[in-house]
């Protein structure tokens, strides 16, 4: 079905450090711009990562991961304000499209473009997320999954015992449906039929395999060292800011969080000040022997 525009409409996609608007930066923007009569034009540039002083940021080597862009491939490439005004240019007055873009690609973009003297405006844009349309058409609620799956209405809903029926019922008709069927990862890599009528692999594949405790607010990185999952220090290490910012253990431990989240940060903190008692007692002994 051809758009029925009225002005371009840009479909736009960024490729990025991390995950946070008011820290993390633009590594590739790619922008698809349709005009009105149907025509098409594509952008797509890498961009050199910097921060306000113009030193080169690092691209974690979790995010490499995902996306496959790392430091050494964008070495060269322009910064965004470098590509500023040929990125504002291109979009013109269009509106912008995107998957997941009102809630990260386009604050994101919006940042860039002011970081660097840009004052990209948004008032006169409408915005589509994609995503939002899915989400909202396809629920995710037990009654959709029990409609889409099972094929009939969830009768009683949101009572304990007809829900639990129609999860049963949803779990066996996943199934049949998914019967030698792959998964793909949002990485790429492939999982052949995971799938399976086995309760062990359907624990592993339904499971947030990188969290470390059940809210998801302390994860696992690549290395499966422990990090947090959120705020200011998210994506570092437990024992790293243990060692640099120990009031921030304290302030969690008082804070209203999960109690099942403090006894995972409790036990990395108990890990981390056996380490070091360890390893004053190793620097003790070494220093006797040397009498």
């Amino acid at each position: 079905m051809k758009l029925n525009l009225k002005r371009p409409l840009v479909f736009f996609d960024l490729e990025t450090t991390g995950t946070q608007v008011g820290s993390d930066h633009i590594v590739e923007i790619c922008l698809h711009k349709i005009m009105p009569d149907g025509t098409g034009q594509t952008l797509v540039h890498r961009v050199r990562p910097v921060d306000a002083e113009g030193n080169t940021v690092h691209i974690p080597e979790v995010t490499t991961a995902i996306h496959g862009i790392s430091d050494a491939d964008v070495a060269n490439e322009p910064t965004f304000k470098d590509l500023a005004a040929e990125l504002a240019e291109f979009i013109g007055d269009a509106d912008l499209a995107g998957y997941n873009s009102n809630r990260f690609d386009v604050p994101l973009l919006v940042e860039e473009f002011l970081r660097v003297g840009v004052d990209f405006d948004l008032k006169n844009r409408f915005l589509i997320d994609v995503q939002n349309i899915f989400h909202k058409m396809e629920q995710r609620t037990l009654k959709a999954a029990y409609r889409f799956y099972c094929d009939k209405d969830l009768e009683n809903a949101h009572t304990a015992n007809a829900d639990t029926i129609a999860t049963y019922e949803v779990l066996k008709a996943q199934l049949d449906r998914y019967d030698g069927v792959d998964y793909t990862a949002p990485d790429g890599s492939v999982v052949p039929h995971p799938v399976v009528n086995d309760v062990y692999a359907l624990s592993r594949f339904s499971a947030n395999t990188n969290w470390a405790d059940l809210a998801g607010h302390i994860a696992y990185d690549a290395h499966h060292n422990k990090v947090f999952n959120f705020g200011k220090h998210k994506g570092k290490m437990l024992k790293v800011i243990f060692e640099h910012e120990p009031a921030y253990y304290d302030w969690m431990m008082k804070a209203d969080f999960p109690l099942s989240t403090k006894k995972v940060l409790k036990e990395a903190w108990d890990e981390y000040r056996t380490n070091i008692k360890i390893e004053a007692l190793k620097l003790r002994f070494n220093d006797g022997s040397k009498r």
